[in-house]
């Protein structure tokens, strides 16, 4: 038996199991409080770490075109301030590099992949962030409590995606979301288990029920978060950004960079 909820500290039954990585029969348990989905102790990260970014995760560069446009709306509509701003789980650095393009200040960290596209701009220990980004990263943590903790000493407010069980409540196996040819994804979450860990750590919860998700210090009207997301404003704000590209000045310190 999996020994509790990963997030509210719940009884947990059993839900399912499923072949991860095509070799390892892997055991599911759904909490019976908050109804998040959970493996067994993940053994395999190892081996599913591998490569960053998975072969089959073919939506890459298409996502972070999405994600360039809805932060460039949340920046709008609830940042008003001037950044810095943070990518956790950052990857390869593309979406740094187009929301610095955008004019957002924005940096890079990852503890597992390579910087490739936005060098020279990786975060500072102990540097303070207007808004903290933590995109698709939410269904990796195996402890999610003391993860999203660490993100909210950086920031007073952290935005996520990952993609809430739908209501039907798939097993493994009848979802495409359990990923288990990647072996990465290991919490699954309803909106119940996210304001669950909103709770445990003393934050507020808006989202848009789907799967975009803010942790924040401060009250956020949910609202204000689903109009940042629907696809016609954001990109309709993505066109009307006034802010300045970054690209020229980045060049020109990378330049001086690389000649000192």
């Amino acid at each position: 038996m999996i020994e509790g909820c990963r997030v509210c500290g719940g009884a947990t039954t059993a839900w399912g199991e499923i072949e991860v990585l095509g070799k390892h029969t892997v055991r599911y348990e759904r909490c019976a409080r908050c109804g998040l989905v959970q493996t067994e102790p993940p053994y395999w990260l190892e081996e599913a770490y591998t490569s960053p970014i998975a072969t089959s995760d073919l939506g890459v560069v298409s996502r972070n075109i999405y994600l360039a446009r809805l932060v460039v709306a949340v920046v709008r509509v609830l940042f008003p301030g001037r950044g810095p701003y943070l990518d956790y789980g950052a990857g390869y650095g593309l979406l740094v590099r187009l929301l610095r393009d955008a004019g957002l200040d924005f940096y890079w960290a990852d503890r597992f992949s390579p910087n490739l596209f936005a060098q020279g701009f990786e975060a500072v220990a102990g540097a303070r962030y207007e808004l903290v980004t933590a995109f698709e990263l939410l269904e990796h943590l195996v402890d999610p409590v003391s993860e999203v903790a660490r993100l909210l000493e950086m920031s007073d407010s952290v935005l996520c995606t990952t993609t809430l069980l739908p209501a039907a409540s798939p097993r493994p196996g009848e979802w495409w979301y359990y990923a288990p040819e990647t072996g990465q994804h290991v919490t699954i979450y309803t909106l119940a288990a996210l304001r669950a860990l909103a709770e445990r750590l003393g934050v507020h919860l808006a989202s848009d029920g789907v799967g975009t998700h803010l942790f924040s210090r401060r009250p956020v009207a949910p609202w204000k978060l689903r109009l940042a997301c629907d696809h016609r404003v954001s990109y309709l704000l993505y066109l009307l950004r006034r802010r300045r590209s970054l690209l020229a000045k980045d060049y020109g310190q990378v330049l001086g960079r690389d000649r000192g």
